[in-house]
Parts: structure tokens; C-alpha cells; sequence
């Protein structure tokens, strides 16, 4: 009795999530071709830089969704992955398309600050850990971040008197 009562409750709920993404989807403006730079042939030698930056795999696939939860989910996901394994570069990397793929989204950012800020990169993360507070102004641990603030503000504070 249960089993036939839940099919068409999951049905339904298939429904609407299908109509929310496609309504989401709808509300992308499109993108134009246009601003794209020209590409270099295929033979032509790569440019070399010493300030080139690691493309994302949102600047990789110029096909993907600006917004699009699921991936900012799955980025997390990955970039938490990453973190356990060490790899910070890869986890800052996952964490920023998260919050390309989820902008109001306030988790993305906390992670994104620990990678930096594990990696040595107070500025940025005082800058994201305070992007989280703003985004999530009654966050459970905001105490918690408001003193890792604090403490790496001083910390940058200190650098600079050297």
C-alpha cells in the first residue's frame, strides 16, 4: 500500500525539479561567440609565461552552465577530496568553479578559504572566509571564523612590518 503511494509522490517531485532546471536553464543568457579570442593553429608553439594562470575546468568548457548546482555540489565534493590528499592546488582550483557554479552559495567559499589559507595564502583567504560571512551573515561557526580573520589579519599585519 505504502510502495503505490510513493510512486506517484516521487513522480511528481521528478517533475518539478525537471521544471526548475529547465526554468534555470532558461534564465542563462546566451553567449556570444564573438568575445572569444582567436585561437592559435594547431602547429603554432605554446606561448609561455612565467605569470600564466592554471585554467579551471570552467574556462576549459565553454559549453558549461554558469550556473549549474549540481556541479558546484560535485566541486565541493572533489575539492574536499583533494584537500584529504594534500593536493591544495587542485582543491582551490574546485572550490573556485564551485562558487562560478553556485554564486550565492556560501560553503564553496569557507572551503576555498581553508585551501588558501593552508596553502599560505592569508590575503585571499581572509578575503573568502569574509565572502562566507557575508553570504552566510548567522553561520553556526561565524564565531570561529570572525577570530581565523582576525588572527591571519594580524598575521599579514606582521609580514608587512618585516
Amino acid at each position: 500500500m505504502r510502495l503505490k503511494n510513493a510512486i506517484p509522490i516521487f513522480f511528481a517531485a521528478s517533475l518539478l525539479l525537471a521544471a526548475l532546471w529547465l526554468q534555470a536553464r532558461a534564465q542563462d543568457p546566451p553567449r556570444e561567440s564573438s568575445s572569444k579570442p582567436a585561437q592559435p593553429p594547431a602547429d603554432a608553439p605554446p606561448k609561455s609565461s612565467a605569470k600564466q594562470k592554471k585554467d579551471t575546468a570552467t574556462k576549459n568548457a565553454p559549453d558549461q552552465p554558469a550556473w549549474d548546482p549540481l556541479r558546484a555540489e560535485k566541486d565541493l565534493e572533489v575539492g574536499q577530496y583533494y584537500m584529504k590528499r594534500g593536493d591544495l592546488d587542485a582543491a582551490i582550483d574546485r572550490f573556485q568553479d564551485a562558487t562560478v557554479a553556485k554564486p550565492g552559495y556560501a560553503f564553496p567559499f569557507r572551503f576555498l578559504a581553508e585551501a588558501q589559507e593552508k596553502k599560505g595564502l592569508k590575503k585571499q583567504a581572509i578575503k573568502s572566509y569574509q565572502r562566507y560571512l557575508d553570504l552566510y551573515p548567522h553561520a553556526e561557526d561565524g564565531d570561529k571564523v570572525r577570530k581565523k580573520i582576525d588572527k591571519l589579519y594580524k598575521e599579514v599585519e606582521k609580514e608587512k612590518r618585516r
